[in-house]
């Protein structure tokens, strides 16, 4: 007979008898039956036991009826089941009057359109022209029309309520507006104090609150909406198209639908990322054959020896074994490296433009352009409180990061020694290349691991701080969780990056670890290949693993498992007689969008820090992400129970986050390009070496000379004849003095000028891209031009519709009294 607003579902403790003889009926799960044992020989402790339990579940029932009674106080509307299909669930249905909505939309100042109608004033004939355009990439949603008129919106007041349009009023709000009645509803009479939290919720069936509302209608209306969700959102097939973001809205509220317009603007613009980034590949696949440096390794004439990788079981090899490394490395480490450093630095900046212009538009659509978080917190932390939760961030990152560091050297080191002293010649080629992909699998696995345990620790050291709202707690967890799962996704990077091979010594004075494990060091080419295939593996294995597999598999799993539970004429039966309440039940709760943030964050991260080593990675993320959008939707649309509808005008504190990767990004991308590259010691041969002002002879520029008899003891090869010749000089990657010379195995002048370099290119790429980045900020304003004017037009015309009223109300009374009232007469003074 009324609509139903907001269900909450309770565990229900039935008594011992009435649970053995329903046992035989439970459809969730099965007992097994056990005999009956005589009243003379049951066991005390487990009539203790029940006795327990029977008072606590007495001790909750008496709070959930004081915490009912107050919510009735609240003026809500109440009908229980308890039992009546689902033994041992109980379902609260609540209905929120008219009165009572009206009241919370008061305290929430909802904006409501009034009587008021305007036109808007933006490009007719280029909207007409984008629309035609874009309109195979719309969904059929009947919301992709261009409005011209727009109805003036003012937040809602009962003094007022003539000048709203009741049918008009936004069904979204209404759970919503329950869900602030149970936030505020305490219950202080029992042992503990109790509110919403105690309870397992989830949203009913929402509909629009005007009293002559039919609830069939509103109830038909909102499967509908589900549905054209399911077909026109949540679908594979349609992954070319946009999303119905302002139908996400209604149905899920601002913040969802916030979070998933995000998602579109991110997606879309890597689209010109992906391009570039694919050109800048091509180029290098273009290019590998006329690359000169290459060209020298791949060169048997030049008949270098290198020094052993590794003490007593590597021998000494030929250059010309790092000929596919070499040409591989190109691919990556091109000219136009630099180029597309610059270019990611600057879209990321307008990415960053891009959304906060599309975040305006949407918020004067959505009428949240006035809108202001209640929640502030009234008591701030001191250091001391916060000192615990921080210090032990610090701590726990210290030591991850090196055992994590640690392990993987110590792994390679390891590896690379066994492989070398059992593996057949043949085989010894492989080696490197098998090392390097073993290790980056290990440590995919480690980070998918510690992902789990960093979300929780994180949880744990938000909870020691008692942050006094929900809006604190969020903010102070999503800051948490994102240090420690970036630490934990960009240490093996980092280390690749900036600390591999530029801590080794070098041959005769090498650093050892453990005693006698060798630090490890890079290829001819550099560190850079290596670090390519660990992110190509870290991030297609996050999304592959982590992100999409665990989202489909866990789910239909835990599915799959309810389903077992029940027999299948059960489930028939449940099918054909349960309400739509009691079918969500057996849905999965809805815990938030902060993991699917997080997911998106750590792959931004993964797209511009470190894309200069990477150019695929905004393809990869691209692909990712067309799956990943619809893989949400389905997720939100069949699998959880319907969310409640927060308002929200921004995406919080995830633009911080988001701003102050991309910031980074421009500094890692210089370190990258000046110390793991070669692009800064080529440019420097090639401008002050060279004597042609060509590469050629660039190879031998870069290696240094090393007498063998010069080897600490024991740590010379076990098989010096392995190339079939005695070696008395071997070669090694660095900028050294030979040992001939006065100063034997110091740095040569080559060397500092080539740092020299590398620290001024960094320098003048940070400045000239920051500015660069900045000019952009400046010249895109955040707010749209259209939007601006008509935020201005709104605010004139809602004071001219309040004076137009208050003229009515005058003239009303005018006319009811039309005598006219005597002026009174100011008194004069005394002297």
């Amino acid at each position: 007979r009324t609509r139903i607003d907001y269900v909450l579902t309770y565990n229900v403790q039935m008594p011992q008898s009435t649970h053995k003889q329903s046992s035989k009926s439970c459809l969730c799960c099965r007992f097994k039956r056990e005999p009956k044992i005589p009243p003379a020989h049951e066991d005390p402790e487990l009539a203790a036991q029940e006795q327990r339990l029977d008072y606590h579940a007495d001790d909750q029932r008496l709070r959930r009826e004081e915490f009912e009674e107050n919510l009735r106080e609240m003026g809500l509307e109440m009908e229980k089941e308890e039992g009546t299909k689902l033994p041992g669930v109980g379902f609260l249905k609540i209905h929120a009057p008219w009165d009572v909505l009206c009241r919370e939309a008061e305290f929430m100042k909802l904006k409501m359109p009034t009587t008021k109608v305007y036109c808007l004033e933006s490009y007719q004939k280029v909207n007409m022209f984008l629309q035609k355009v874009t309109a195979p990439l719309q969904p059929k949603v009947g919301e992709n029309q261009t409005e011209n008129e727009k109805h003036l919106s003012y937040p809602f007041s009962r003094e007022k309520q003539h000048l709203i349009i009741n049918h008009l009023y936004k069904p979204i709000y209404n759970h919503q507006q329950v869900y602030e009645i149970l936030k505020r509803t305490k219950c202080t009479r029992a042992k503990y104090i109790m509110g919403k939290s105690h309870l397992l919720i989830f949203a009913g069936q929402t509909s629009a609150n005007q009293p002559e509302s039919h609830p069939i209608v509103m109830y038909l209306i909102l499967v509908l909406s589900l549905q054209i969700l399911y077909e026109q959102w949540a679908s594979y097939s349609i992954f070319y198209k946009y999303q119905p973001i302002g139908l996400v809205r209604k149905y899920f509220g601002e913040k969802v639908g916030l979070y998933f317009a995000w998602l579109g603007v991110y997606t879309q613009m890597l689209i010109p990322a992906a391009i570039v980034g694919v050109i800048v590949f091509l180029y290098g696949c273009a290019t590998v054959d006329n690359n000169i440096p290459s060209m020298e390794v791949c060169d048997e004439r030049n008949n270098i020896t290198m020094c052993p990788m590794c003490d007593r079981a590597c021998s000494y090899w030929k250059l010309v074994t790092a000929c596919g490394t070499a040409r591989a490395s190109h691919l990556f480490d091109n000219a136009a490296t630099v180029f597309f450093a610059i270019f990611m630095a600057l879209w990321a900046t307008m990415f960053m433009e891009h959304w906060k212009r599309r975040q305006m538009r949407l918020n004067y659509v959505w009428d949240m352009t006035s809108f202001e978080d209640g929640e502030a917190e009234n008591v701030k932390l001191t250091c001391r409180d916060r000192m615990p939760a921080y210090m032990t961030i610090i701590t726990m990152m210290i030591f991850v990061t090196l055992a994590i560091v640690f392990g993987v050297v110590l792994y390679r080191v390891s590896i690379m020694t066994a492989l070398h002293m059992s593996s057949t010649p043949t085989f010894r080629t492989n080696i490197r290349a098998t090392v390097k992909t073993t290790a980056a699998i290990i440590n995919l696995i480690i980070i998918i691991i510690m992902d789990e345990v960093y979300g929780a620790i994180a949880r744990w050291l938000t909870i020691m701080e008692v942050p006094k709202t929900d809006k604190s707690f969020e903010e102070r967890l999503i800051f948490k969780t994102f240090i420690l799962k970036f630490a934990n996704a960009f240490t093996p990077i980092v280390y690749l990056a900036f600390f591999r091979g530029r801590i080794i010594g070098r041959p005769g004075k090498y650093l050892y670890v453990m005693g006698s494990y060798r630090m490890e060091e890079c290829a001819h080419a550099g560190c850079l290949m290596e670090l390519c295939i660990q992110l190509c593996i870290t991030m297609l294995g996050k999304q592959l693993i982590q992100n999409n597999l665990f989202e489909i598999g866990v789910p239909k799993l835990k599915k799959m498992l309810r389903q077992r539970k029940i027999d299948k004429n059960h489930q028939e039966e449940l099918n054909r007689t349960l309400h739509r309440h009691e079918k969500d039940h057996f849905l999965g709760p809805f815990v938030g969008l902060n993991p699917e943030y997080m997911e998106m964050i750590i792959q931004f991260g993964m797209v511009t820090l470190f894309v200069a080593s990477f150019p695929l990675a905004p393809l990869f993320a691209l692909l990712n992400n067309v799956i990943e959008i619809r893989l949400d939707a389905k997720k939100f649309v069949t699998e959880l129970r319907r969310p409640i509808a927060v308002r929200a005008k921004d995406i919080g504190i995830w633009y911080t986050l988001l701003r102050g990767i991309s910031k980074v990004a421009v500094i890692v991308n210089a370190f990258v390009i000046s110390f793991t590259s070669d692009f800064i010691p080529r440019l420097v041969y090639q401008h002050m070496y060279s004597p042609d002002g060509t590469l050629h002879g660039f190879v031998n520029h870069t290696l240094s000379y090393f007498n063998v008899s010069h080897f600490q003891p024991g740590t010379e090869p076990m098989v010096p004849m392995h190339l079939g010749y005695k070696v008395d000089v071997c070669r090694y990657k660095d900028y050294r003095d030979p040992p001939w010379s006065d100063t034997p195995y110091e740095f040569s002048r080559e060397f500092w000028a080539i740092l020299a370099a590398r620290l001024a290119f960094v320098i003048v790429f940070q400045n000239v891209v920051m500015l660069m980045s900045d000019f952009v900020d400046w010249l895109i304003p955040d707010i749209p031009k259209d939007i601006s004017i008509q935020i201005h037009k709104e605010r004139n015309l809602v004071v001219e519709l309040f004076m137009k009223q208050e003229r009515g109300k005058k003239y009303r009374n005018t006319v009811r009294d039309p005598s006219p009232q005597p002026l009174r007469s100011r008194p004069s003074s005394q002297a």
